[in-house]
Parts: structure tokens; sequence; C-alpha cells
């Protein structure tokens, strides 16, 4: 007992010292930095979401009180009680002024240059006397605009301009919210950012049931961006207080720098359908049903319409503004296999405007719209789509045929209905050309497979929980949509289900994927911008999305860029997913003719087991084509040639890839850009690849390869590079004996550098031919 005993006292002195060890930092102001610990409370402060932005060395203590001034807070002993705190080291972050303004209270007004200036001046002498690092911040701007559309400049009058001067006079830190946050205003405009702060419709939190408009305080994704915010000044203040910044796991990026996306909201009205009409047997079609309750819960202001269990057969259903389509666990929401059921519409298919049919389920322009629950929504695709031979076994393949359907003249490929045949023997067959009407595409119609579900330019969207599987065409499709939340979805697909992607982000900004699971026909999670001239006309590229702890089993690609991708992509981050047998594992693809940009694309922390193909792939020469090649299929290599630069070239640049495992893979990589415009700037570190074979790199310069481990079967040879330029491995291993570890080809490969390699792997380190001088590479130990 006494050892037991001893061991818990030090233990808990031990516990003492950790947290002794940790800095502090004290948060001192109102309430747009205080906690808000009520329950259904939509109101935040920014000092709540503090923490999440800091590693373990950093303990954020919350002091800040709703309604205080500068003057409320000494009156009522707060302040001394937080002096009493502070231990040498530690940080104070003092922000007031909301209050300090209100002439009408004299418990907290305190004059810009009188009262409001001194108790600063105190608040920063007592902070130093116990040895601890004061930091002022100006008051955060309220949402204040001028009929002219612009932010008002002067809404807290003399009061951020008193906190820099005793700032500047005292010789501390001083964070100008004030002004950062006008600049997060003006960047989201009067209507966006709401957002922001708190104009929540009636019925929507209990705490605020009737509903309340509040420029002041702060929404959960306003006060997020608040803390943002005043990290971004703290790492650029080079105080030292940002060797605590959490680091995100990507290339010289910290956590608050990672895109912060906003999740709508509903009322808590319920339209259950079965109040509509809808009956649950698997044959009734409710799309009657279904839709008015969509439609009765949006002219009411908005709710959930309640899927309840049953099996539930509809035709196509569209989404309305500030609804939520709740499909309970025991459901399925199955869509016909009518295809009269579903009309022609104008549409967009694989980046280009095309006749579609309609999609199962479709949003078009709606704000605050959600599909959540864990039921299942069933898009009957079996219905629609064609099946390749190659992609079932013999008994599989006799089956289809004898459900009825038609071959193909080479009987390799099934077709169910003569429309679909005659379709698939047009090029671009749906495009929607000048003068062209929708009943022209009326002998292909039922060719035109939709996809699943396509929100179009909505925004405040959420599908989050459901599983979408079967889809016709792909599962997924969020167009031109902004702030996007994807969360615990399951999307299922058979494998030989063409162009049946997971989910295709399209032209999209702020986008939160995570925890999500995909089993698919095609590729698994893919970013696309539009196809060729009408991309590039549109110019929208898919931005600022953040895409973590997904996993991707049979699929094209875990993670795919393109090929449409014709109005760019940038800022994309991706971290923590696994891809488990997919053909290809990073997947970025295009081809000349899209133009665009990716740039700026960061992928951290991928796991993969039997790839089939490329772990990591670039290829700017995609051919529309599986890129697993099937059973006796032969393809030969494009045909290279210089062409001039125009705004038809597409551009790969600046990505960063860290720390990749892959267990099985035909190849580690594959770079190939195009002689005009080489794949350029990545870096990659950290690998740890078994593969059948090693590197290939062509029409690329910028390379880094950092910190490799590779084991490749076949390892002659284990690097190639052609015609690239200033390719640099670094610590670069490889399983013994290898016969040559690299060969060089091409006029134009120069400044390869092999550093920190060991030389008695290889029984030959280099080859050259084809032009390549044997003076371009350096190999050092």
């Amino acid at each position: 007992m006494n050892k037991l005993l001893a061991l818990f006292i030090i233990c808990t002195l031990v516990g003492f010292k950790m947290q002794d060890d940790k800095t502090t930092i004290f948060l001192v102001g109102d309430s747009t930095m205080a906690n808000k610990p009520l329950e259904d409370n939509p109101e935040k402060g920014w000092g709540m979401y503090l923490q999440q932005f800091f590693n373990h060395s950093i303990v954020v203590e919350n002091k800040a009180v709703n309604g205080r001034s500068t003057k409320s807070y000494i009156d009522e002993g707060k302040w001394d009680a937080v002096v009493q705190q502070i231990k040498p080291g530690d940080y104070v972050f003092i922000q007031f002024g909301h209050n300090d303004e209100k002439k009408e209270d004299p418990k907290r007004y305190a004059d810009a240059q009188g009262a409001y200036k001194n108790n600063l001046i105190r608040f920063v002498n007592d902070v130093k006397k116990k040895k601890g690092i004061p930091v002022l911040l100006s008051p955060v701007a309220r949402r204040k605009f001028l009929q002219n559309g612009f932010v008002d400049e002067k809404m807290h009058g003399d009061y951020p301009d008193v906190v820099k001067a005793v700032a500047d006079s005292l010789g501390v830190a001083y964070i100008d919210l004030f002004t950062l946050s006008k600049n997060l205003l003006r960047q989201f405009g009067p209507e966006a950012s709401k957002n922001l702060y708190l104009w929540i419709p009636p019925r929507h939190y209990n705490a605020c049931i009737n509903g309340r408009n509040d420029d002041t305080h702060f929404s959960s994704f306003g006060a997020k961006y608040m803390a943002s915010l005043v990290c971004s000044a703290i790492n650029e203040l080079k105080l030292p207080l940002r060797d605590a910044l959490l680091k995100s796991g990507f290339d010289n990026k910290f956590e608050y720098e990672l895109p912060i996306v906003y999740e709508p909201h509903f009322a808590k009205d319920t339209f259950n359908i079965r109040q509509f009409g809808a009956v649950s047997d698997g044959k009734t079609l409710n799309t009657e049903f279904i839709q008015n309750a969509i439609n009765a819960c949006n002219k009411n202001g908005g709710g959930v319409v309640e899927v309840p269990n049953g099996f539930w057969m509809t035709g196509p259903i569209e989404l309305k503004s500030n609804v939520n389509l709740f499909i309970n666990r025991g459901a399925i929401l199955q869509f016909t296999a009518d295809y009269g059921a579903y009309k022609l519409i104008e549409s967009n298919w694989e980046g280009q405007p095309a006749a579609r049919n309609q999609s199962p389920i479709s949003a078009n322009n709606a704000v605050n719209i959600a599909i959540t629950g864990s039921g299942i929504i069933d898009g009957n695709g079996d219905a629609w789509r064609m099946v390749k031979k190659d992609k079932l076994t013999t008994t599989q393949w006799q089956k289809l045929i004898n459900s009825g359907g038609m071959l193909s003249n080479d009987k390799k490929t099934w077709y169910p209905t003569i429309e679909t045949y005659r379709g698939a023997q047009i090029k671009n067959a749906g495009v929607l050309k000048e003068g062209m009407q929708l009943s022209d595409f009326d002998s292909i119609k039922a060719f035109l497979r939709p996809n699943l579900l396509v929100f179009t330019a909505c925004t405040n969207v959420l599908l989050e929980g459901v599983t979408f599987q079967n889809s016709p065409a792909w599962c997924l499709h969020p167009f031109m949509c902004n702030q996007l939340t994807v969360r615990n979805v399951y999307a299922k697909n058979p494998w030989y289900a063409q162009n049946g992607d997971g989910i295709d982000i399209e032209s999209c900004s702020n986008v939160l994927l995570e925890n999500s699971t995909f089993d698919v026909g095609d590729d698994g999670i893919c970013i696309k911008s539009g196809r060729d001239a009408s991309g590039r006309k549109r110019n929208m590229p898919t931005q600022n999305a953040l895409i973590q702890n997904c996993v991707v089993y049979h699929a094209h690609g875990g993670f795919v860029i393109g090929s449409e991708m014709s109005g760019g992509a940038k800022n994309l981050y991706v971290r923590n997913c696994s891809f488990m047998g997919t053909d290809i594992g990073l997947r970025f693809k295009t081809v000349r003719g899209r133009g665009g940009v990716v740039e700026n694309i960061y992928t951290a922390n991928i796991n993969m087991k039997d790839i089939i193909g490329e772990a990591v792939l670039f290829d700017m020469y995609y051919a529309a084509q599986d890129p697993v090649p099937l059973y006796g299929e032969e393809r030969t290599p494009p045909k290279v040639e210089v062409l001039p630069i125009t705004e038809a070239t597409p551009v790969f640049k600046n990505f960063y890839i860290n720390n990749i495992v892959c267990n099985g893979a035909s190849k580690a990589i594959f770079i190939r850009g195009i002689p005009e415009m080489p794949v350029q700037n990545v870096v990659f570190n950290n690998l740890h690849m078994q593969t059948q074979s090693g590197i290939d790199i062509e029409e690329a310069k910028n390379i880094q390869i950092n910190n490799c481990a590779l084991i490749a079967k076949l390892s002659k040879p284990l690097v190639y590079i052609l015609n690239a330029e200033n390719i640099m491995f670094n610590h670069f291993n490889f399983n013994k004996p290898t016969e040559l570890m690299v060969e060089l080809q091409g006029s134009r490969t120069k400044n390869i550098q092999f550093k920190n390699i060991s030389k008695q792997n290889a029984l030959q380190l280099i080859k050259t031919g084809f032009g390549t001088e044997p003076n371009v590479v350096t190999v050092t130990e």
C-alpha cells in the first residue's frame, strides 16, 4: 500500500511539473473572445478555438467574460484573479473595447484617451511585474457596412488607435485584429459575411428560438476565422510563441492556415414524407409526395424532411434552400429504373455543356442545403450503364446477356438498350452545340446517364452520414458550389461501373471532405474544373479544399486531379488517407488542349496497399482509358513533339508530397510532362515504397526526392530520367544488389544530383545515352 501511495505521489508531482513546464496563454477580454458553454447556443468566442492551433506545450486559459470592459473587468476583481495565476514566461492576450465604448453605461464606459488607455497601461505593467509577456489586441470589427458597400472604418472610434499607441509606448506586442477582421469582412462582402456572425433564423437554436441578427458576436465559423487571424499575426510578428503553433503535416503550413469551411444549420421543424402521402412498399412511385414535402419545408422557412425507415421508390427530386433531407438508418431511398421519369435537361458532362437526363437528386442555386442521416440512397445504376466483358467473370457476363439488352459488334460490350448502343457510337454524344435543342437527343436518351447527385451553384452545403450507391454515372457531383462539407459518407459502386466516380468536386471553393469511404468503378476522390475552352471560359478553379481521413478501396485513382481541370486547381490539402487496391494512388492527369494551372497541392500521410499501377502519377499525355491496360490490350507510347505554349497548354507546378507508405504497386513514381511545359517544382519527403519497378521522370524540372526508401523487385534501371533538369535525390536508399541505379537519356537532361547514396548497393551507378552527357549527374555518399 505504501508503495502504491508513493507511486501516486510521484506521478502527481510529475504531472504538476509537466503542467508547470507548459506555457499558458491567458485570454482577457469581452464576449467576442469568451467561452460560451451553453448547450444549443450558436454564439462562440474566438478564444474557444485558439487551443486547437497550438501544440501540447501550450495551455490556453480563457478568462474573457461576456459584457466586460477594461473598467468592469478590474472593478469586479477579475483582473486581480488573473494576475495571481501568471508565472514567468506566460502570455496574456488583452482585448477590450466593445463595451468600453458604451457611454450610456457608467459601470462599463471608459473613455478611449482616458480610463481605457490607463487601464491598458495597468494591464501591461502588472503582467511585466509577474515576468509574463503581455500582448495587446485591438477590438474586432463589427459587421458594419456603409451604404456604398464599404466597411465602416470608424466603427470603433479612437479605441483601436489607443491600443496601438499603448503597445508602441510600452514596447509590447500588438495584434491589429481590428484591421485583420475588417479585411476579412471585405473579402466576404455584405451577404456572405453574415455566416461569420450570428444571423440566425427562428427555430434553429433553443438559445435563440426567435432568431437573432447580431453583427457583433460570432458563429463557430467566424470564431475559428478570428482565432486563425490571431495565429497568423503571431507568426508574422515572429513572437517566440510561433514555435508552438501546431504544424499541419504539410510542407511549411501550420494548422491555422488550412481552409475553414462553414457548415449550415437548419430549423427544428420536421416534415415526414409519410404525412404527404408517401408509401413504403418498394413499388409506389413517391416522387410527388417527397417533392411536396421538400417544397412545403422550403416555403415554411426550412427544416428537416425526414425519410423514415422503409423502402421508398421515387423518381428524381430537387432539393430547395434551407432543407435538410434526413435519411433514417433503416431507410432505402431507391430511384426508379424507368427512363421516362427523368426528363432531358441542359446540364454538364465532363466539363462541357451537355444534354443529360435529370439527376435523381439535384439542387440549383440553393442556399443552406443538406442530406444527412445514416440510410441508403440508391441510384439504380444497373438500369443505365453499359458493361465491358473483360470486367466480369464468365458467369456474370452470361447472366448479364440473359437479362436482355444487346451486344456490340465485337461482342465485348453489353448495352441495356438500343438507345444506349446508338449513343455509344456517336463521338461526344450529348454535347450541346450552338443551335441544338434537347429534343435532338431523344433517340439516344437512355445513353445520357445522369449523375446520382448534382448540386449546381449552391452555397452552404452539407452531406453527412449517408450511403450513396449504384449511381448511373458519377456518384456525387458538387458543381460550382461554395462552402461544401462532406463528412462520413460512403460512396459505393460496382467495380465495373464505367464513369462510376465516387465524388467529383468541380469548380468549388472552400471544401471540407473528411472521414468518408469510397469503393467505386472509376476515380475515387476527384478534382475537376471544366474542360478545354468551356472550362477556361468559366474560369472557376477548385480551390481551398481540405480532404482528410478518407479511405478509397477499388477505384481508378485514390486522390485524382483532372483530366478536366481547365479552370485550374489550387490550394488543395490531402492528408491521413488510405488507398487500398486502387489502380493508382495519387493521380494527376491532363492533356494538351485543357489549359489551366494546377498549383499548390499538398499531400501528407498517405498509406497505400496493393496499388495495381503507379503509386504516384503525373501524366500530361492522359488518354481517356482505364489507367491499367486490360489483359491482352496493347498501348503505344504518345508521339513526342514540341508545340507552342498557348492558353490551351496545361500547367502542373508546386506539389508537396510528404510521408507516403506504399506496400505493393507496379511502379513507385511516374512523372511525364510535355516538352513545352514540363511538370515542375515537385517535392517528395519521406517515402517508403515496396513496388515492382522504380521511378520514371520524363519532361520535368525542379524535382526533389528526400529520404526515400525504395524496394523494387524489377530494378534495371531503378531510376529512369528523360529530358529532365534540376532533379535531386537526397538520402535515397534502395534494395541491394541493384543492377543499375539510374539511366539518363535526352539532350535536355542536366543537373541531376544524388546525395547521401550508398554506392555499393548498385552494381552499376549510371548509364547515359541518346544525347545525354555523362557529366550532367553527380553522385555523393
